[in-house]
């Protein structure tokens, strides 16, 4: 069947002329029907045609389209690839970070491509007019749909397809990789028999062969590595003799390059003839690689691929894999979930992987399956050859799995109380009935009762119902007496930033504190549940005593080295020791600050949460405590902060009081430095004006008069407080524009010489420091 005569209007959209038969046996019901979809086939067997026949579908109707792909690497490849889309008119949006949100692209957009991630957070903002978009979506295309079976992320997927079925209810068209239990998956998503497909491996472009091959598993990790790449070469090696190619899989970005230049000097000594410098086009546009590493192996037909590398590093050496002139290619997973680049021969050399929050492990079966799906080349091979290599301890699991494949499982009871104390911060469930009617629109009631023992399928409603009063006690939701549900300010916050409950419940004991300092707040980040994995190496045990010199701490292991990691980040000194798993968790402190702060905000008042913003720039800047402030100008980080603080300025009055000239002296060019003013001069800066507000007052006398607070820059969110001898007095929040009153009550105390009254004004959702002044009152 051509593609010209079965969407005609829509043939430049699809990169070939003829559809396989495992396509023109799913066509009909994609355009023929408008039931859900399920289809299961193996890795590489033409998927995405069907997820491009549903968006055609749609389409063709003047619907909207969101494709949910797995991996934020792979929504970026989509929007370049469906440029034919936009060819013929319509429009593809990438929905990325909320920062980076074009609300009005993303609603004038025809097809929406998103992660699991960034649809759950559109669902749980649906009602907003930054996400009105997703209330419009006609046709929910999964790829990857197994993903459900996946640790971290299975159940993000699981209830944010519920929550969009109950918001807008889409058709739905779910694809995966094989699965024994597809059935399972169609029954959760309402997909009838004539419209749920099993393709088993007869329907693979190419016949696939694997197996498990061991290695003796030695003290030393590095030379671990080395006995597996050796074995991996030796798997690989006859393949690339016949002019096959060969892709190995490993675990980090740093081991795609360290395997890459190991090999190329073990294929000098194999004696394997490889690499392409008698081609001289080739060996020239080789000379135009950004990555110099990269640039002097490729022309000996080995090459790496990670998503670190540039993009037009990445397109070279798909382009040259594609074409057999890299015979042998290092890669992290990320590429089996992506690019479609199968080859001869494909070897997973590493099955565990280092996680900074995790420590050592495995890699997720799904993850197996899916690399050695890209076995084979359509075309070229007969037969694709897939090794998984693993110490002899895990062989009969790998063999199992191999020979079994994976029933894909819910995830959901794992993590149950925080996904439904989101589903009543959202107000999808305002009462007991709509617990239970949530529960039934899972992917896990559906699995439990196809295995009733295995999830205890009896006492699942009891279980849920457990869930829920448990977030009552803890005071995440609360109850009226028509057994109506609400949430609660910090079930609210818990849900907006994700939260583990157990860090939700610590974020709210530290801001009901009667004070709060800088430690404070990073050991309470640092003790999060979100961190309770984090491993903590031997090599580093030194490093973390270090930094950790002067800080008096009961943490142990992996949040040891959390609250060592964020001191160092504040101190701006990372030890090098730490600086591989640094940076992933400051970006998770940065979102456990980020939430922190309106846990104090809402509780404890705009100066808690003002400490923590300020601590939160320390954090992702690095800069000192006197110069924070200098983070809250656009523009201005690290190096700028520090730049201008040695000059002597450290806030933005300072800045402002500069001009470009001084500013240009301490380092800056004059064009930056006319913006830095600019921004600087856009902050808010208070100025108090005390009025009536005597010098003296006699004993026993007193009188309540006004003090003027007066915005001289921009306009923001403030906390203005009056204390008189340290006791506080007045305090009110506002968003200040222009000016305010506070009234101040003048008294003559007759135990007291005099009177101080000052008055604080702080920004809790900007690093400023508090903008304090003072006024003496004698008592006479």
């Amino acid at each position: 069947m051509k593609v010209a005569d079965a969407v005609p209007e829509f043939a430049d959209a699809f990169g070939f002329e003829e559809f396989n038969r495992m396509q023109r046996e799913a066509l009909p019901a994609i355009l023929e029907r408008d039931d859900n979809v399920v289809a299961a086939a193996p890795t590489a067997s033409g998927k995405t045609a069907l997820a491009e026949l549903a968006i055609c579908e749609t389409l063709r109707d003047s619907g909207t389209a969101l494709f949910i792909a797995p991996l934020r690497a792979l929504t970026n490849e989509k929007e370049a690839e469906w440029d034919r889309f936009e060819d013929l008119g319509y429009s593809v949006y990438v929905v990325t970070g909320e920062r980076d949100l074009n609300p009005r692209r993303a609603e004038r957009a025809d097809i929406l491509v998103m992660t699991p991630e960034k649809t759950d957070s559109a669902t749980r903002k649906h009602e907003s007019a930054r996400y009105d978009f997703i209330n419009d979506v006609d046709c929910c295309v999964i790829d990857e749909v197994h993903l459900l079976d996946s640790d971290k992320r299975g159940a993000v997927l699981e209830v944010t397809v519920s929550r969009l079925r109950r918001i807008c209810d889409p058709r739905v068209v779910a694809l995966s990789a094989t699965m024994p239990n597809v059935g399972d998956v169609a029954e959760w998503l309402d997909a009838p028999p004539e419209t749920t497909f099993q393709f088993g491996d007869e329907y693979r472009p190419v016949d696939l062969e694997t197996g498990v091959k061991t290695y003796t598993h030695g003290d030393n990790s590095f030379a671990d590595k080395y006995r597996r790449l050796y074995r991996a070469l030796d798997l690989a090696e006859p393949h690339i003799r016949e002019e096959g190619q060969a892709l190995v899989f490993v675990s980090s970005r740093q081991d795609t390059v360290m395997a890459a230049k190991k090999a190329r000097d073990e294929v000098a000594e194999r004696d394997l003839e490889m690499g392409a410098r008698g081609d001289y086009d080739f060996h020239n546009a080789a000379k135009e690689v950004d990555n110099d590493t990269l640039r002097h192996s490729v022309v000996d037909g080995v090459a790496f691929h990670h998503a670190g590398l540039s993009k037009n590093d990445k397109d070279r050496v798909e382009r040259w894999f594609k074409e057999g002139k890299i015979q042998l290619l290092f890669s992290t997973s990320t590429l089996a979930w992506g690019v479609n680049l199968p080859a001869r021969c494909v070897v997973i050399r590493d099955t565990k992987h280092h996680d900074p929050l995790e420590g050592e492990v495995d890699i997720s079966p799904l993850d197996v399956l899916q690399m050695l799906g890209r076995a084979g080349r359509p075309g070229y091979d007969d037969v694709g050859y897939g090794w998984v290599v693993c110490d002899r301890s895990d062989a009969d699991k790998y063999r199992s799995l191999l020979q079994e494949g994976k029933e894909i499982e819910s995830r959901l009871a794992e993590d149950i109380d925080s996904h439904l104390n989101a589903e009543i911060a959202l107000g999808t469930i305002s009462g007991l009935d709509d617990v239970m009617s949530w529960l039934e629109t899972t992917f896990y009631y559906v699995r439990a009762g196809t295995e009733p023992e295995a999830y205890e399928f009896e006492g699942i409603r009891d279980r849920v119902r457990d869930t829920l009063d448990s977030l009552v006690e803890r005071g995440f939701v609360e109850t009226d007496d028509r057994l109506g549900i609400e949430a609660t300010t910090i079930g609210r916050l818990a849900s907006k930033y994700y939260l583990r409950m157990e860090t939700a419940e610590r974020f709210a004991t530290l801001a009901e504190r009667e004070s709060i300092d800088e430690h404070g707040v990073l050991r309470t980040v640092a003790a999060a549940a979100e961190f309770d994995s984090a491993s903590s190496r031997s090599s580093e045990a030194d490093a973390v005593d270090r930094v950790l010199s002067d800080v008096n701490t009961d943490l142990e292991g992996g949040n040891r080295k959390v609250l060592a990691i964020l001191h160092a980040a504040v101190r701006g000194s990372m030890p090098s020791d730490l600086r591989s798993d640094a940076w992933i968790i400051q970006q998770n402190a940065l979102r456990l600050l980020a939430a922190l702060r309106e846990f104090a905000d809402a509780v404890a008042g705009p100066r808690a949460a003002n400490l923590v913003r300020r601590v939160e720039a320390r954090v992702e800047h690095g800069v000192k405590r006197e110069a924070v402030g200098l983070t809250a100008i656009e523009g201005v980080g690290e190096g700028r902060a520090e730049s201008l603080s040695a000059g002597g300025l450290t806030t933005p009055a300072d800045v402002i009081a500069a001009g470009t000239e001084r500013l240009t002296r301490a380092g800056l060019s004059e064009g930056v430095a006319e913006r830095v003013l600019r921004q600087a001069e856009d902050l808010p800066n208070a100025v108090v004006e005390w009025g009536e507000i005597p010098d003296s007052i006699g004993v026993g006398e007193n009188e309540v008069l006004e003090v003027t607070v007066r915005n001289v820059g921009g306009a923001a969110r403030a906390g203005i407080r009056v204390t008189a001898n340290g006791v506080e007095m007045t305090e009110k929040t506002l968003y200040l524009s222009e000016e305010t009153t506070v009234p101040v009550a003048v008294f003559g105390a007759p135990d007291e010489a005099e009177l101080r009254y000052e008055v604080e004004v702080v920004y809790p959702e900007l690093p400023l420091l508090p903008e304090t002044d003072s006024r003496i009152v004698r008592v006479e």
